[in-house]
Formats: C-alpha cells, sequence, structure tokens
C-alpha cells in the first residue's frame, strides 16, 4: 500500500468554499482502490475540530512558527485524517480565509505557512510513527509544503511531493519582510526557490520544488504555459515539461446521483427523465418563477469577473426576451450581486436571484433546471458542469480549460451522430454567449435533440474511477524513479 499524504486548506464535507474541497475530500476514496492510501492534513477550524469525533493527539509542536500546536488524529469518512490543532491560528470566526466581512486574515502567510511547515514535518521523519511516500499540495495553501520538503526537511528521508494547481490566479504573493519568519534557510531565497518577482510566492515555491505537477485538466495543463493563462508562472510550467500532468477531476456518485439525491423531491434516471418535472415545479416555487413552457437556466457560481458573470448579467434582457427564466444561487462581487439583484426585480417571475451558498439548493437546480450557464474566462476542471451533465442539466459553457474537456458541443455533426451533450461557445462576449442561449432555445424547442443531450450527459462516467487510477500511476511512478 502506497502511503500519501494530502494537504489543502479544506475538504468536503469539513469545510468547503469551492471545489477543492469536492476534490480533497473525495480523493482518499478514489485512490483506496488502486494501492493507494491516502491521509488528509487539514487546519483546526471550528467545523473541524468539531466534527472530529474520537480525535487523539499524536503530535505537539511548542513553536510552530511562533504559535504551539497539536497533531490530531479523527477520520474523513473511513479515511485518516489528521487536523493541525493550532487555536492561534485556525479557532476563530469567520471563514477559512477570511473574516465576518469578507476580509482576508492579515495572519494568512503565517497560518498556511504552518501548515506546510506540519506537512513536511510529517513528510520527512519529524514526526514519530508517521511516513509517507508522497506529499500532495493542493493549491497556494499548502504551496510552501513541498519547498520546506526541498528547502529544511525533517531527520528522514523525505517523501517525494506533487503540486496541484486547481486555479493558478490565485498565488499567496506575500511582502519579501515574512520571509524571515519562515523557518527557511537562506539558500531558499532565489529564483530558484521561494522568490517571486521580490517577494514570496507560495504557489510558485511549490511548483518549484514539486517533483512533479498536476492541473485538472487536460486543456488547462497546456492553457497555463501561455502568458494568458499562466498568470506570470508560465514560464515556469513550461520549464517543468513533461512533468506537468493534466488529470480531470471526477464527482462523488454517492453524493451526486439523481437516482439517490435526497434533495431532489422527485429521483430519477436518464430512463425515467419525465419525473425531472417535479424538480422543475420546486425550482419554480423556490426561486419565485412563474411557470411556463421556456426553459430555466440556472447559475450555481461565485459571481466574479472570472466566472464571466458580468457579460451573463449583460445578458439577460436578451434571455428574458427568449421565453427564458433565470434561477441564479451564488454570491462574490457586490456590484454583480446588486446586478443580478435589480434584474430579478426588472423581471419578477422572470428572474430569480438567491445570494449567498446552499448546497441542497445547489442540487435542487441541476435536477430541476433545464440547463446551467458556465460563461468562464478560464475553468481550470470546473464541477459544476460535470454535476449538471450527471443530473440531465444541459451545461452552457465557454470553450476553455476543463469545459472544453468535458462537454461534447452540439454543433450539427454531433447532434446527427446522437454524441452531444451540450453547448460551448468559443468567447466570453455578449455577443457569443447570447448566441449559445438562442441555440440552447432552439434546440430545448426542438425536445429531441434536448432530450438526447440530456440522456448523452447523464450516460457519461465522470466517477473518480480513471482519474484515481491516473492519480495513482503518477504516484507509483514517482516512488519507482520512473519521472
Amino acid at each position: 500500500m502506497l502511503s500519501v499524504l494530502s494537504v489543502a486548506s479544506e475538504a468536503y464535507p469539513l469545510v468547503k468554499t469551492g471545489g477543492l474541497a469536492d476534490v480533497v475530500g473525495a480523493l482518499p476514496a478514489a485512490l483506496a482502490p488502486h494501492g493507494v492510501q491516502v491521509t488528509t492534513l487539514l487546519p483546526g477550524y471550528p467545523a473541524v475540530t468539531a466534527a472530529a469525533k474520537r480525535a487523539k493527539a499524536v503530535h505537539q509542536w511548542p513553536d510552530l512558527l511562533g504559535h504551539p500546536a497539536r497533531l490530531l488524529a479523527s477520520k474523513l469518512g473511513d479515511h485518516p485524517l489528521l487536523i493541525l490543532d493550532a487555536p492561534e491560528l485556525f479557532a476563530r470566526p469567520g471563514g477559512p480565509y477570511a473574516d465576518a466581512t469578507g476580509r482576508d486574515w492579515d495572519d494568512n502567510w503565517r497560518r498556511f505557512a504552518a501548515l506546510a511547515r506540519a506537512a513536511a514535518d510529517l513528510a520527512s521523519g519529524a514526526v514519530p510513527g508517521h511516513t509517507y511516500a508522497v506529499l500532495h499540495a493542493h493549491d497556494w495553501q499548502a504551496g510552501l509544503a513541498p519547498a520546506y520538503l526541498r528547502f529544511a526537511p525533517g531527520p528522514g528521508r523525505a517523501a517525494k511531493a506533487v503540486a496541484t494547481v486547481h486555479n493558478i490566479a490565485f498565488q499567496g504573493r506575500y511582502d519579501a519582510e515574512i520571509f524571515p519568519h519562515l523557518g527557511l534557510p537562506e539558500s531558499a531565497w532565489s529564483v530558484d526557490g521561494i522568490e517571486y518577482y521580490g517577494g514570496v510566492g507560495y504557489l510558485k515555491a511549490g511548483l518549484e520544488a514539486a517533483d512533479a505537477v498536476t492541473t485538472v485538466s487536460p486543456t488547462y495543463a497546456d492553457e497555463i504555459r501561455e502568458p494568458r493563462f499562466g498568470m506570470g508562472l508560465e514560464g515556469l510550467i513550461a520549464a517543468k515539461g513533461e512533468r506537468v500532468h493534466g488529470i480531470v477531476n471526477g464527482i462523488d456518485p454517492a453524493i451526486w446521483s439523481p437516482e439517490i439525491d435526497a434533495a431532489l423531491p422527485a429521483r430519477y434516471s436518464a430512463r425515467t427523465l419525465p419525473k425531472r418535472a417535479a424538480n422543475k415545479r420546486a425550482v419554480e416555487q423556490r426561486f419565485e418563477l412563474d411557470p411556463g413552457p421556456g426553459p430555466i437556466f440556472c447559475v450555481v457560481s461565485r459571481l466574479t469577473w472570472q466566472k464571466g458573470m458580468d457579460v451573463l448579467a449583460s445578458a439577460v434582457d436578451a434571455l428574458v426576451g427568449m421565453s427564458g427564466r433565470l434561477a441564479l444561487l451564488g454570491s462574490g462581487d457586490q456590484a454583480l450581486e446588486a446586478a443580478f439583484r435589480e434584474a430579478a426585480q426588472r423581471f419578477p417571475g422572470r428572474v430569480g436571484v438567491r445570494v449567498g451558498y446552499d448546497e441542497a439548493l445547489s442540487h435542487l437546480l441541476q435536477g430541476g433546471a433545464d440547463a446551467i450557464l458556465i460563461p468562464s474566462r478560464f475553468e481550470p476542471c470546473g464541477l459544476t458542469q460535470l454535476y449538471g451533465l450527471a443530473y440531465g442539466c444541459v451545461p452552457i459553457v465557454a470553450r476553455t480549460g476543463g469545459l472544453a474537456d468535458t462537454v461534447i458541443d452540439a454543433n450539427e455533426a454531433a447532434i446527427a451522430a446522437g454524441v452531444a451533450t451540450g453547448i460551448q461557445f468559443p468567447e466570453v462576449t455578449l455577443p457569443h454567449l447570447t448566441r449559445a442561449i438562442t441555440r440552447a432555445v432552439d434546440l430545448y424547442d426542438r425536445r429531441t435533440p434536448w432530450t438526447q443531450m440530456q440522456k448523452n450527459g447523464m450516460r457519461q462516467d465522470f466517477s473518480w474511477g480513471a482519474s484515481g487510477r491516473r492519480y495513482a500511476q503518477l504516484f507509483a511512478s514517482l516512488v519507482e524513479g520512473l519521472e
């Protein structure tokens, strides 16, 4: 059994702000059938420590980057979980990264450096009874872990390091003045270490020090080699060459399946699609939409520029004018929240908006809306479109990243061949998005190709089976020295 330490800032169901949590939470079960045991290391947020049943203290740090800390052992489902219990760093109200007002914690650099330092200790023999073949660091919050392994490992044999980029736009960049407080030797301050444009780059440090890099889709692995998507790290990614791997995320069918989903008034399959009508009525009621013959478009998203929500806000009039209705669940930029609230006031019964996040309501939207709009300017993988495919909620997506990899556009050839699963459009502009919505309405009115798209999507296998196998093969190759 190959032992992997997966370190991240969140994991479903304990703490979640986005798709990262879903992936980290799913990986242990995805890799177990392939001879890999994953132990997950999380910060000791209040929600995490409260959920940990019969947690046992297995190690102590009298001084972990300036604060005392304990390591607690528990379970994440049926799999090992380690919790970095450092109350002065993590036991505070608000979210994982920001306070209740949305302002980032001033000491995030220290909080996640401490998490990375603890991970590197675990992965290099500094914690008795814990040995791992591979350290798997997710995003910038765990980015310093491979750097600690490289520049300041523990007394044992250091694990191989894999850095996974879930979104290269979030990099963890801080001023150079924090460097003396990180517990790294002077040799780490270099362009080949953690220095990044005169400051400290957490994600950059992880990518530089990792033995292999993964991203969450093959197209995104190619895109981030270019300045448009690489966000300043394209040169580093390109230099890694064949050590960069694109592995599409999966979804957990035990959580996301319309046949067993308790959040749906009516459960259904590709063979019983008419049952979805009851869920559509529930969406109409929850979002105060008038019943009607046209399609319901839904959005489950952060309301940000990256997600193309500014363009969608401009497209609402056209969508309503084509007999469409819109049900939106999300939060983010205050100006965008206000724009969608204003649209709901202008089009009562046609546009419904719920600002915030509601896991059960997101399931209902996938199970009851006709199509889901995902006009992202860049999207490393995206899970929302995978949920849409599984639930027969036809994805309408920009042709980028994992969206391009997972949705087959309903062009005439794909419709004739019976393989289309959604609608792609080339650029996130108002004309292109409006045209995609027009195509969706036309196909919805024709019914036969629309129903075929729904069934095609629902028959796709986006479980973690294939992706788990690829991760396992990568980890094994590193340990065997084949990379």
